[in-house]
Formats: C-alpha cells, sequence, structure tokens
C-alpha cells in the first residue's frame, strides 16, 4: 500500500516538473517576444568608427521616442551591437552570431561594401530583414538585390550618377581617375565615368591611379596626377582616406591647380576635423546636410540630436534615424510582428524626414533620397571650417536607374 502511496507521489511530482518547466519555457518564449530585437554590425574602432556611431546614434533617436512611449503595439525596441572592425570575414561572423545566438528580428549596419555584401547573402540564407545603413555597394540592392535586404544610404551608381549629371553641364574635358583600390572606389568611378561620358561624349581619361585602403600618404600619388595635367580629378576616397586625402590637396597645391571631386566631402563632419586646412572649391555630392535644406524639420532633428550627443549630426545620422523609422513604421503598418508581413509593408513605403519626403522603392529596396550637389568655400560668420555652397538638388528620377534596368542586373 506503502510502495503503491510512493509511486503515486512519484508521478504527481512528475507531473507537476514537466508542468513547471512547461510553463517556464512558455514565459520565456513570451518574455522574448515581448522585444523587437535588433542587431547592428559595423565599424566601432579605427577610421570609419564616426561614420558608424553617427548611424548609431540617429538609431537611437527613434528608438528612445518609440520606447518612451510604450513601444511599437507593445513592443519595446532593443538593440546589440557588434564591432566588425572594418573586416568583411568578421563582420559575417558577428552576424551568424546575432542570428543564429542572439536570435534577432533585424540585421542592421556595416559601412564596409563588401561586408555590406556577406551579411546582406547570409540574411538571404536566413530569411531576416537587412538594413544597410552606410555601406554604399549598389550591388546590395541591384544584381545581388533580394526579398531581405534594404539599402538605407545611398549607393555608388546613385552618387555616381547623380555626379555625372551636374559634371556634363561644366566646361571640363580632361578627366582623371583616383581612389580607394577596393569595391567602393571603383564602383563610384565606374559610375561618374560611364554616365559622363553617355552625356557628353566629347570628355577625355587621361590617367587613373588607385591606393591601399588606410593609406596616409598622398603626396607620390598627388605628384602623378598633376603630371597628366588634368582638367579634373574624380577621387573615390572613402571613410579610411577622405579627411587625409582632402587635407594633402590643399597641402601638397593640388586643389589650387585642378579642381577636384569626392563624394560626401562636403559635409560637416568632415571639414570641422580638417578645419581651415580644407580647400576652398572642393566639389562634392551627398544626400544630407545639417543645414541644407533649412526646414522646420531638418532643424527640428539637428537640435534633438546635438541635446542627445552634444554635436551635430554628420551625413550617417540620417540614415540610422531613417532606418529606426522604417522600422517603427513598418510594423504599425504590418499589424503584427510577422517579419514577411513587415518586408511587404516596407515596399513603396513612404516617410516624411529631414530632406523631405522619401521613398523605399518596392522594386529593389532601395531608398529614395535627393542628392545635393555643392563645393567648400569660405564662410566670414564661421571661423573654424568651411561649408558648402552653389548647392544643386538633383532629384532622385534623374539619377536613380530604373526598376526595368534592376531587374534586367538580376537576370
Amino acid at each position: 500500500m506503502e510502495r503503491g502511496n510512493n509511486m503515486k507521489k512519484n508521478v504527481f511530482l512528475t507531473i507537476m516538473l514537466i508542468n513547471f518547466l512547461g510553463f517556464s519555457l512558455l514565459l520565456s518564449n513570451s518574455y522574448g517576444a515581448e522585444v523587437i530585437k535588433i542587431g547592428i554590425v559595423d565599424t566601432y574602432s579605427g577610421p570609419a568608427a564616426g561614420f558608424s556611431q553617427d548611424v548609431l546614434d540617429g538609431f537611437k533617436i527613434v528608438v528612445n521616442e518609440v520606447n518612451a512611449r510604450g513601444g511599437i503595439n507593445g513592443r519595446k525596441i532593443e538593440f546589440v551591437t557588434r564591432d566588425d572592425r572594418f573586416k568583411p570575414d568578421i563582420a559575417l561572423a558577428m552576424a551568424k552570431e546575432l542570428v543564429l545566438r542572439e536570435d534577432v528580428d533585424i540585421l542592421m549596419g556595416t559601412v564596409n561594401s563588401s561586408a555590406g555584401l556577406a551579411v546582406s547573402d547570409f540574411a538571404k540564407k536566413e530569411k531576416v530583414p537587412f538594413f544597410c545603413t552606410n555601406s554604399r555597394n549598389e550591388r546590395m540592392t541591384g544584381e545581388k538585390g533580394h526579398r531581405y535586404v534594404f539599402g538605407i544610404a545611398e549607393n555608388t551608381a546613385m552618387a555616381g550618377r547623380a555626379a555625372a549629371v551636374v559634371l556634363a553641364k561644366k566646361p571640363y574635358q580632361k578627366y582623371y581617375l583616383a581612389g580607394d583600390d577596393y569595391e567602393y572606389g571603383h564602383a563610384l568611378t565606374n559610375n561618374i565615368w560611364k554616365h559622363l561620358k553617355a552625356l557628353k561624349p566629347s570628355v577625355q581619361l587621361v590617367g587613373e591611379m588607385w591606393w591601399k585602403v588606410g593609406e596616409s600618404d598622398f603626396t607620390p600619388h598627388i605628384t602623378k596626377i598633376l603630371a597628366a595635367k588634368p582638367d579634373f580629378l574624380i577621387a573615390a576616397t572613402s571613410g579610411a582616406s577622405i579627411i587625409g586625402f582632402t587635407k594633402a590637396a590643399k597641402a601638397t597645391g593640388l586643389a589650387a591647380k585642378i579642381p577636384f571631386y569626392q563624394h560626401t566631402a562636403i559635409d560637416p563632419g568632415i571639414l570641422q576635423p580638417i578645419g581651415m586646412d580644407a580647400p576652398e572649391g572642393m566639389f562634392a555630392t551627398i544626400p544630407y546636410l545639417n543645414y541644407y535644406p533649412d526646414t522646420p524639420e531638418n532643424r527640428a532633428f539637428v537640435e534633438t540630436f546635438r541635446k542627445a550627443y552634444g554635436r551635430t549630426p554628420m551625413v550617417f545620422a540620417i540614415f540610422g534615424y531613417v532606418a529606426g523609422r522604417l522600422v517603427e513604421k513598418g510594423y504599425e503598418k504590418a499589424g503584427n510582428f510577422d517579419k514577411e508581413k513587415f518586408i511587404s509593408a516596407l515596399e513603396g513605403m513612404v516617410l516624411d524626414s529631414p530632406v523631405g519626403k522619401i521613398e523605399m522603392r518596392g522594386c529593389d529596396h532601395q531608398l529614395q533620397l535627393p542628392m545635393m550637389f555643392g563645393k567648400t568655400k569660405r564662410d566670414p560668420k564661421i571661423t573654424d571650417q568651411l561649408i558648402a555652397s552653389d548647392i544643386i538638388i538633383v532629384p532622385y528620377k534623374d539619377y536613380m536607374p530604373t526598376c526595368q534596368q534592376i531587374l534586367q542586373l538580376r537576370k
């Protein structure tokens, strides 16, 4: 009799233990589902760290605002970061850890072009949305584009075509191409030259050269460029070399002899550390300036950013900010947290932003941004850095590849 009672007692305890474990697991899963978890892989050490930090800080403005009002449909946004040290293999390893171990809902980040492609391929395999906030690789949303990747920053095709639209109207005939010897540098110069040649067949290429990413002594390269006597120099410099080359262009006298172009070089975040050593008359394209357009929306964003971080935002901050808004509005529009519905909700979405209304194009998942073309000059009211002047707005319809061209690339 006692033995039977013990057996019943053991069975009862076993059932209770199973129920407890099941309830604990349910509670754990329920708790995990109470947040939207975003994994950010970007470069937080080395020369490009400042750019990635601005992306993160722009994103945090939206996160803090959304969480302060209770989240999105009751779920708050949580994020974790990983430093890829500007290396594609580390970026891929970090992305795998975030998805397979941290169980993130969305991947975000990458400033290195090759890192962006590697993470994008992984996101496609795992069917995880990936917001590429800083890499400007046109293949990301072009020939290698897919359902799960979204290009937030302008890519090399967009920047190159926009620059060509303006340069085609200028008197320069003999061009020299130079820049960082990796994906970004070659893709940007190729897009400028190909589109410029189509718009103005009379232009000539008198030379080109490429230096290693991270190289700091540009004097030998500039000497060769000057010897070729071009009318105009297109310099495709990235985060690792743009400030160094800009300083060298003035110090060597290149800027006084040859007008030249660098994408994003008129950004205050780049001109500020150079100060008055930056050359006047340097041309650049850029999708955002913290003082232009001078609208209530832009002023409000800049003021919020300044209050939060004690500095003004660089161009990169707008990418993080817009990524945050896409997370917010995408889940709100989807009505639930199903990732496929979230992705569909983003396609064709139009957002209000500090640069006006912008659209996430449905056919290639590339954000359509206006592109500004301007050049540096001194302002008597500002004594510590140059500003952008003679700003021309190139509308996206004049430089975006068409959806038909994108589909043809993917075939």
